[in-house]
């Protein structure tokens, strides 16, 4: 579980903001779903991974996001 966030504020913030966001992702799984959390890592790569560009609002909201990577 990948946690990802804008380029808003400073890398450290940024990084730790991504890392709760993927264990967050990684508690709701376990909770509410019934998914085994050995199989789940959280990992937070905050703005290191864009998917648009942070320039616009619209490029910020779609950098902010958590994605499942199967290993």
């Amino acid at each position: 579980i990948v946690g990802h966030t804008d380029m808003q504020g400073d890398l450290s913030n940024n990084l730790q903001l991504a890392q709760d966001r993927a264990k967050a992702v990684v508690e709701w799984l376990v909770e509410k779903h019934n998914v085994k959390k050995e199989r789940l890592i959280p990992q937070g790569v905050g703005p290191l991974a864009p998917v648009a560009s942070n320039e616009s609002a619209a490029g910020k909201r779609l950098n902010r996001r958590v994605e499942l990577v199967r290993r």
